[in-house]
């Protein structure tokens, strides 16, 4: 029996670098046996971000795309590629649904991120849900390429691999 080890990427967006919760979302990755393989603090560029939301504009219209690199640009981000047993998967289920009011406690979104779908309609401002994850295992592949290179990413063993794998 073989298990499925990924990488995925987790952007930390800027609201919750501002709140101070990354260790606290970070340790959530770490608890459930995610291994970060790959960290850094970024301010995204315009020329950046349209890269990394390539199709966000086709998907969801000019306003949400604006709105959301207006956001993303706002402030640092951290982003960290994390490994594991079906790490896409596992990944989303902790982060929650991407509408906070639709996300279920004990999710990262569920717990702390707090505007609604409809404040951030009204406002015309990105909803600040604290944290991407990659949506499939195709897209993990381009974000992670994308935001790192190879010489940024490490393999190692980690004290938890015997429970992992």
């Amino acid at each position: 029996m073989s298990v499925d080890v990924q990488r995925t990427l987790v952007l930390l967006k800027p609201d919750a670098v501002a709140r101070g919760l990354a260790g606290r979302i970070l340790g959530r990755f770490e608890d459930a046996l995610l291994k970060i393989v790959g960290v850094k603090m970024v301010q995204m560029d315009a020329e950046f971000t349209r890269k990394h939301y390539f199709d966000l504009e086709e998907r969801r219209g000019a306003e949400a795309y604006n709105s959301t690199a207006e956001f993303m640009q706002s402030g640092p981000v951290i982003a960290v590629v994390l490994e594991g047993v079906d790490a896409v998967t596992k990944v989303r289920g902790i982060v929650g649904s991407t509408f906070p009011e639709e996300a279920a406690p004990g999710t990262i979104r569920g717990d702390f991120a707090h505007q609604t779908k409809a404040s951030s309609n009204a406002s015309g401002k990105a909803i600040m849900n604290l944290i991407h994850a990659s949506g499939n295992a195709e897209e993990a592949k381009y974000e992670v390429e994308l935001w790192f290179s190879p010489n940024e990413l490490f393999e190692y063993r980690g004290v938890s691999d015997a429970f992992a794998y």
